[in-house]
This record gives structure tokens, C-alpha cells and sequence, in this order.
């Protein structure tokens, strides 16, 4: 089951490189070890989780757009222009 005693601030979030472990997505989402492997292994996972070779990893783009932060707002260029 997810537990709410984890997770991760903004600023974590936005410092994540390009691709990430399951772990870290896990953490980002308060899911637990586990549940979280059971449900990447299920194709069940919220985001879409990258199979390489023995390794589950999520794209820092695929968390945030699911979490509903844009990256692109932060840089400004989804800003309308004066």
C-alpha cells in the first residue's frame, strides 16, 4: 500500500537528473519499496517506467508531468511574452 510518511519537496523534484531509479520514484510518489516494484513489475506503476536489462527507471519528465509540474513553466517559456 502507498504510505504517507515519505516524499520528496519541489525543489528535490526539480533537481532530479534526466532518469532516475524506481527508488527515487517511489520516494517522490510516498509509495512504498515494495508495493512499487509489484506494481512496475504489473505495468500498473502511475508513470511510465523504463525497462533496462534488470533495472526499472522513470524519467524526471514523466514524474513531474504525472505530479502536474511543468518543467518548461519554470524556465518560463510557456509565459506569454509582453
Amino acid at each position: 500500500m502507498p504510505r504517507g510518511d515519505e516524499g520528496m519537496t519541489h525543489g528535490e523534484l526539480e533537481a532530479l537528473p534526466v532518469t532516475f531509479p524506481l527508488d527515487v520514484a517511489n520516494r517522490a510518489l510516498a509509495i512504498g519499496r515494495t508495493y512499487g516494484y509489484d506494481l512496475a513489475k504489473r505495468g500498473e506503476y502511475p508513470v511510465r517506467v523504463l525497462r533496462l536489462g534488470r533495472q526499472y527507471r522513470v524519467t524526471r519528465y514523466d514524474l513531474l508531468r504525472y505530479l502536474g509540474l511543468d518543467a518548461q513553466d519554470d524556465a518560463g517559456e510557456d509565459s506569454p511574452t509582453a
